[in-house]
């Protein structure tokens, strides 16, 4: 696929989804160039969306539940109800699949009761659906914290290992947050790379208490670092997502391979007669079709197999339409 970026312009990539707020003089440093020139790649990419630093949130470690929802839709339907669904704050990665006809989105619930209304009463009853199925995800093979750019980086050993962050403790646990925690995380979440001074001043805290917070965050994995990246820079096509359903007896090793393979950028077990999910990311059509019929083939147990190109995305993790 022709790119219009660089060597250096995916060593800066890769360097940022080692250690996200990483200073650039550190970049700089383990790429071999000067700060200056790290700096103003970033401000180009940036300002060109094709690579910016977010703060995430695992919404799993606040106690949400995650479901792949699967809409279909009339295709002169499928963009008005996409882009409702992208406007609700509860909603990531809105896609269109299938020609058209089909929008798959991940939802977020609090609890179950939310589950139950949004699920049962609210999706179905939204003008010109036509049907709808829902799976739980149960458990994450590859995603969130582990980034596609891992796979695909080729930066020196000595370089990540100069770059890595000192390992956080972890402190699993409930966790609550208060409107200074929900003010800092829409911060991070436009900008992973925000100066603690500017976040001191939209949370209304001090420097320090910014510093503290969202270490603890991190150590309760409610917060990582990513990296919103345009895949053109790394040379690869649009997402495809893929439906398997694997034999129960065999389902934890299936997911554990998958997830071990460069094409997939997530992976996860779910509820539902497909009870494996992943999204695959190929350089071009024949590329999909030589892993569907090799890597994909050779995986044991596999009863049915259902892919669903992605045509276009209405909304990523990392905006909010």
């Amino acid at each position: 696929m022709e790119s219009d970026y660089d060597e250096l312009d995916r060593q800066l990539a890769c360097a940022l989804q080692v250690n996200g707020r990483a200073p650039f003089s550190l970049i700089a440093e383990a790429l071999g160039v000067s700060d200056r020139t790290i700096a103003r790649r970033y401000a180009r990419l940036r300002s060109a969306g094709a690579l910016r630093v977010i703060g995430a949130v695992d919404p799993t470690a606040l106690g949400a539940i995650l479901w792949f929802v699967r809409v279909r839709c009339a295709p002169n339907a499928s963009v008005p109800v996409a882009e409702a669904l992208a406007r609700r704050p509860d909603t990531s990665w809105v896609s269109l699949t299938s020609g058209g006809t089909e929008i798959v989105c991940t939802v977020r619930t609090e609890n179950e009761a939310d589950s139950e209304a949004l699920l049962l009463a609210k999706l179905p009853r939204t003008p010109r659906v036509e049907g709808m199925t829902a799976h739980s995800v149960l458990h994450s093979f590859y995603g969130g914290p582990d980034s596609l750019v891992a796979k695909l980086g080729s930066l020196d050993p000595a370089a990540v290992d100069r770059l890595r962050p000192p390992p956080l403790p972890s402190r699993p646990g409930p966790v609550s947050l208060d409107d200074g925690d929900r003010k800092l995380l829409a911060a991070l979440a436009f900008d992973g790379r925000a100066e603690v001074e500017q976040l001191a001043s939209v949370t209304g805290w001090s420097p320090t208490t910014v510093r503290r917070r969202m270490t603890e965050l991190r150590e309760r994995g409610v917060l990582y670092w990513d990296i919103d990246v345009d895949g053109r820079l790394f040379g690869v096509g649009p997402r495809t997502l893929l439906w398997l359903s694997v034999a129960p007896a065999h389902l934890a090793v299936v997911g554990a391979a998958l997830a071990e393979h460069p094409e997939i950028a997530f992976a996860a077990a779910t509820t539902g007669p497909s009870n494996l999910c992943a999204s695959i990311v190929c350089a071009d059509q024949r590329s999909l079709y030589s892993y569907l019929t090799t890597r994909v083939a050779d995986l044991p147990a596999i009863t049915h197999i259902e892919t669903a190109p992605v045509i276009r995305t209405v909304k990523r993790a990392a905006n909010q339409s």
